[in-house]
């Protein structure tokens, strides 16, 4: 069996930042600490972290008054700090500066009065939170036909964001077809997309032609990790988004003599190191690690833990 390891893969600069955010408010102010949903979206990263003395939750009503509260990196809105201010929470921030990057542009459209049009995952964390900063101003979309269905007075002002972890390729679609509907839309000034979803995906794109099968560590709420399963299956590729090793059928690798495997930027290395592992215990394999972009991008932790 060859085995070949995409690169990059696994964490990127905002998820290192938001576990160590954790981490460090464990170490500086004892547990526990409360973070308000997943603070990046992996079971495995959540599971340790919960060991340690964190406390995830969905309300901020969970939350003792007085406690100290980790937003995720995904983001929160407005409303949410207002409520933590309410309940006498010492907040503090992790969201992604690629995610506040979107924020920024979503309040920077809103002050010209313009219409956002923000092209997101329904339901999705950050999508929820990037809603709440143009809020009444702001109209969601995914697909071709909610593009479609949009529908203004030709004189509207209108301006386009976009979720940080969709498919490159998929949202130059609907930019595209926002493009040909509102010729005077306007957009960010660079990509919405973070350079790690950019970067995981050009890698599945290049080596998937020379894998038989395509495996994906990653978890079902990730948003990144899903999109490198469909980009593999557009390929021709069989693809399969698996949580560690554990979730290997043994039926897909009957006719496999190459499989790539890569892991979403919420994936942890060791869940591909166990990957490995598995390979190694079925027989003789062949290791090719394939380094094709390398990141060197890294975030300062939030002003409320920054060393004194």
């Amino acid at each position: 069996m060859r085995v070949i390891l995409a690169r990059p893969r696994g964490f990127c600069a905002g998820v290192e930042r938001a576990i160590l955010c954790v981490e460090e408010a464990l170490d500086r102010f004892g547990p526990p600490v409360y973070v308000l949903n997943d603070i990046v979206h992996n079971a495995h990263v959540v599971g340790d972290l919960k060991d340690k003395g964190a406390v995830f939750v969905k309300e901020l009503s969970e939350v003792p008054p007085g406690s100290n509260l980790l937003f995720s990196a995904h983001g929160v809105s407005p409303a949410r700090f207002a409520e933590a201010s309410q309940f006498n929470l010492e907040v503090i921030d992790a969201t992604c500066p690629l995610v506040e990057k979107v924020h920024n542009e979503a309040r920077r459209f809103t002050k010209k009065g313009h219409t956002i049009i923000l092209i997101g995952e329904p339901g999705h964390d950050e999508t929820v939170g990037t809603l709440g900063w143009a809020e009444g101003n702001i109209h969601r979309v995914l697909t071709m036909d909610e593009v479609d269905a949009l529908d203004f007075p030709p004189d509207t002002p209108l301006s386009y964001i976009t979720q940080t972890t969709l498919s490159v390729d998929d949202c130059q679609r609907v930019i595209n077809a926002l493009k040909a509907k509102f010729p005077h839309i306007q957009g960010p000034p660079s990509d919405d997309i973070c350079y790690a979803t950019t970067n995981r995906q050009h890698a599945v794109k290049q080596l998937a032609p020379e894998a038989d099968l395509v495996l994906v560590v990653g978890d079902v709420t990730s948003a990144n990790s899903n999109r490198l399963v469909e980009i593999a299956l557009e390929y021709g590729k069989p693809s399969f988004l698996i949580p560690d090793a554990s979730g290997i059928n043994e039926v897909w690798l009957r006719d496999a003599k190459s499989v790539l495997v890569t892991a979403g930027a919420s994936a942890p290395e060791h869940l591909v190191t166990g990957v490995v592992d598995f390979f190694r215990k079925r027989g003789e394999v062949e290791v090719v690690e394939r380094d094709l972009i390398k990141e060197n991008v890294y975030f300062k932790l939030p002003r409320e833990l920054a060393t004194p």
